[in-house]
C-alpha cells in the first residue's frame, strides 16, 4: 500500500489515494477504444455509494449523494458511456459488497451484471471521518469479471468534488489510456454575484467553487493562463493618478499566494495575453497611443518585441500561439474586415485563413495543432466555426435560438486540455452562460445556471 498526494489549486490539505497492490493493477489493455467510442458507448452500472462510516446523519449521507453526483456527470459528459438504469439490476447493490463472491462473503455476482449487458461496474463506499472522507471504489469489467482498478482516496470535506473529479479523471486512463479533463480549471471574466462590473473567477471545468481573484472596483477582461497552470494574467482598468485617468494594463496573479503584479502598463491597450509553449514569454496586444499590434513580451514584463506592424494602421489582436510554437494564429481588419491570419512565431509570413462571414475574431488552437476554432459573425449573430490551419474544411459547429426566436451569440471558444470539448460563452439563456460543445460539433451543454455573465473563459492546462 503506498499514498500518492495529489495536488490542487485551492486546497493547502491534499487528498491521498492509496493504491492497491500492483498485482492487482495491471492495466496493459485498453477496454475504450477511442474511436468506437463515437459509434457505441460502453454499458455501464453505477449503483449509490455505500455508506460504512457508524453515524449515517443526513449530513454524510449528503457527502455521497454529492461525490455520485459528481462521478455520474463526469462519466455522462465524456460520451463513452450509456448508463444502466437501476432499475435493471438483478440484485440489491445497498445489501452486498464492493467486492465480487466468492472471494467476498457479502460479495456482488458478476453473472446477475452480465445477464442485463453490464460491461463495466462501480462499486463504492465512504467514511466520514471527522472533517476527513474516504471513498473505497472499484471498476470492474464484467465480460472478464476482472478488476480495472481500485483506490481509496482521502481528503478533508471541502475536497468532495476534488476527490469525484480525480476518480473520473483516473476512469478514463485505465480505460481508454488518454487523461480525463475533470480536475482541470477554468478562469472567466464575470459579473458574478452581482458585481456592476467584471472581475476575474476560477473554478472548477464545470463551474462549481468559483473563487475571485481581482479586488479592484474596476472592469477585468482577458484572462488567461499560464503554461503550468500556476499563473493567471489578465487586463485590469487601473486608476493612473497622475494622468487622472483609467489605462487597460496587464497584470499577473499566482493562485497558490494570492500575489499580484504588472506586466505591461505602457499608454493604452495592454490586453490579449498568450504564453509561449515553453512559459518565458507572453503575446500580448499593445496599442502604445497607436493602432492594437502584436508584441511579444518576457514574463516580467520588460523585453518587448514586436511582431506586427499595420500594415495601413490595421489593427491586429487576439494572438493565439501553437502548441508547438512555430505559428501564431490572430484577428486583423487589413482586409477591410476582421478575418483569421496565421504568421510564423517571429512575425513573418502572414497568411490569410478566412475569407467568409463579415467578422472573425478570437482564433484558438486544438492541442494537437491540426485546428483552429474561432468565432465568426454570420447573419446578424455570432456562431463557432472550426477550420485547419491552411483554411480547409471550414465547419460551423453551433446554432442556437433564444426563446424570443432570435438567433443566440456563441462566442470565445476555447479547447480542454485534450481536445475533446470546447468551452464557450452563449447568450442563448439571456445571459452570457458557459457551455460545452464537441470539436464535430455534437454533444453540447451547458455549465452554468444561473443569471450571471460570463465571457472569455480559457480551459486550464493539465494541473498537477
Amino acid at each position: 500500500m503506498k499514498q500518492v498526494i495529489l495536488k490542487t489549486l485551492i486546497l493547502v490539505i491534499g487528498i491521498f489515494a492509496v493504491i492497491l497492490p500492483k498485482a492487482a493493477l495491471a492495466k496493459s489493455k485498453i477496454y475504450i477504444d477511442i474511436e468506437q467510442a463515437q459509434v457505441k458507448k460502453s454499458l455501464l452500472a453505477l449503483p449509490p455509494l455505500k455508506y460504512y462510516g457508524s453515524s449515517a446523519s443526513k449530513k454524510n449521507l449528503k457527502i455521497g449523494q454529492e461525490l455520485f453526483s459528481v462521478i455520474a456527470n463526469d462519466l455522462t459528459v465524456s460520451n463513452y458511456f450509456a448508463f444502466i438504469s437501476p432499475k435493471a439490476f438483478l440484485e440489491n447493490t445497498s445489501s452486498v459488497g464492493l467486492k465480487p463472491a466468492p472471494g467476498s462473503p457479502d460479495g456482488f455476482d458478476f453473472n446477475k451484471c452480465k445477464t442485463i449487458g453490464t460491461e463495466f461496474l462501480v462499486r463504492a463506499g465512504y467514511k466520514v471521518l471527522g472533517s476527513n472522507v474516504s471513498l473505497e471504489i472499484y471498476l470492474y469489467y464484467v465480460p472478464s469479471a476482472k478488476l480495472v482498478f481500485g483506490k481509496t482516496y482521502k481528503g478533508p470535506k471541502s475536497a468532495l468534488r476534488k476527490i469525484a473529479h480525480t476518480y473520473s479523471d483516473d476512469v478514463l486512463k485505465n480505460l481508454t489510456g488518454k487523461r480525463g479533463v475533470f480536475d482541470t480549471k477554468i478562469v472567466v471574466a464575470s459579473n458574478r454575484g452581482g458585481l456592476t462590473q467584471r472581475a476575474i473567477f476560477v473554478s472548477d471545468w464545470d463551474g462549481h467553487n468559483f473563487k475571485k481573484i481581482t479586488r479592484e472596483r474596476t472592469v477585468h477582461i482577458s484572462p488567461a493562463w499560464s503554461v503550468d497552470g500556476k499563473k493567471v494574467a489578465y487586463t485590469g482598468y487601473a486608476y493612473h493618478p497622475k494622468a487622472k485617468t483609467r489605462n487597460a494594463d496587464l497584470f499577473m496573479y499566482e493562485l497558490a499566494t494570492g500575489k499580484r503584479w504588472l506586466l505591461s502598463y505602457r499608454k493604452g491597450i495592454n490586453s490579449g495575453a498568450d504564453f509561449t509553449p515553453d512559459g518565458k514569454h507572453l503575446l500580448v496586444t499593445l496599442s502604445q497611443g497607436g493602432n492594437p499590434d502584436i508584441f511579444r513580451i518576457t514574463t516580467n514584463g520588460k523585453d518587448l518585441h514586436r511582431l506586427t506592424r499595420g500594415p495601413n494602421h490595421a489593427m491586429n489582436v487576439e494572438p493565439a500561439i501553437s502548441p508547438d510554437g512555430k505559428k501564431i494564429a490572430f484577428s486583423s481588419d487589413r482586409s477591410g474586415k476582421p478575418m483569421i491570419y496565421i504568421m510564423s512565431s517571429g512575425g513573418g509570413n502572414i497568411k490569410r485563413i478566412t475569407f467568409a462571414g463579415h467578422y472573425n475574431a478570437t482564433p484558438t488552437w486544438s492541442p494537437d495543432g491540426k485546428k483552429l476554432v474561432f468565432t465568426g459573425f454570420d447573419k446578424g449573430h455570432f456562431d463557432l466555426f472550426i477550420v485547419k490551419p491552411d483554411g480547409t474544411s471550414m465547419e460551423r459547429l453551433t446554432s442556437a435560438k433564444k426563446k424570443n426566436g432570435k438567433w443566440a451569440n456563441n462566442e470565445s471558444p476555447r479547447f480542454s486540455p485534450d481536445g475533446r470539448f470546447i468551452m464557450f460563452s452563449s447568450d442563448r439563456s439571456g445571459r452570457d452562460q458557459l457551455y460545452i460543445i464537441a470539436p464535430d460539433g455534437k454533444n453540447e451543454r451547458r455549465i452554468t445556471y444561473d443569471n450571471y455573465d460570463y465571457v472569455k473563459p480559457k480551459w486550464s492546462p493539465y494541473l498537477e
